[in-house]
């Protein structure tokens, strides 16, 4: 355990005073249920929601707090967290159960792992290196948030609000598989509509599915109407 964590701190140029520190954060449930990075996960994803929101507080000086809170939204959730692990090869020196050498480690562990090791800095060496190093691996990323990206379920929230004044209803129907690899079912609807179930290995990306679904079947329907006025109109033509 101890050549890979120095390995990994070399890589991360950053000496841990708390080894035990980095350890934990790079420790899985399913390899140990009581000393793992769950708590550093909850830790780091707070510090990295701070340190990238003053961020571009300070480069967005213009931007209204919806245009920033968009950005903010796409610049700290787990698909750029992974981006940002698979970058530092953070993969490579997890410790997960269950698993043979050759088998792919799930996205979402490797993720979480990249939140608990921001937790992690922060607790052993402080604000203002966490701060260094997050603007460091996230600066790529930072560049490219003037393209504001608009998640699934951030569509559909503001979707809903518009035509109906309320929030979409997020239910989950099922959790099931192994505690290191579950898989949720969750659906959502609106007002006056049925659920539209997806399944993903996270609540919130089962409800990033389900939100994009939903919005889809939204666009057919709309779709089927346009096409449907189009024909209509055509046959009164024909008519007259």
């Amino acid at each position: 355990m101890n050549i890979k964590t120095s390995k990994f701190e070399k890589k991360l140029n950053i000496k841990f005073k708390n080894i035990n520190l980095l350890i934990k954060s790079l420790t899985h449930k399913s390899y140990d249920s009581i000393n793992n990075n769950e708590k550093l996960e909850f830790l780091g994803d707070r510090v990295l929601g701070l340190i990238i929101s003053k961020k571009l507080f300070e480069i967005y000086p213009k931007d209204k707090e919806g245009t920033l809170d968009k950005k903010l939204a796409s610049l700290v959730n787990k698909q750029k967290c992974f981006e940002v692990a698979k970058s530092l090869e953070l993969e490579r020196f997890v410790f997960v159960g269950n698993t043979t050498k050759g088998n792919k480690i799930e996205n979402k562990i490797i993720s979480d792992c990249c939140e608990a090791l921001l937790g992690a800095i922060y607790l052993d060496q402080g604000l203002n290196v966490v701060e260094k190093f997050i603007l460091k691996i996230w600066k790529s990323h930072l560049k490219d948030s003037v393209i504001t990206y608009v998640d699934s379920k951030t569509k559909l929230q503001e979707y809903s609000l518009k035509k109906y004044k309320s929030l979409p209803i997020y239910k989950l129907f099922e959790n099931s598989g192994p505690r290191h690899k579950p898989t949720f079912n969750i659906g959502v609807r609106l007002k006056y509509t049925k659920f539209i179930n997806a399944k993903g290995n996270s609540k919130k990306e089962a409800q990033q599915k389900a939100a994009a679904l939903f919005l889809t079947s939204i666009e057919k329907l709309w779709i089927g109407m346009i096409q449907d006025f189009f024909y209509q109109k055509i046959n009164i033509t024909k008519i007259l």
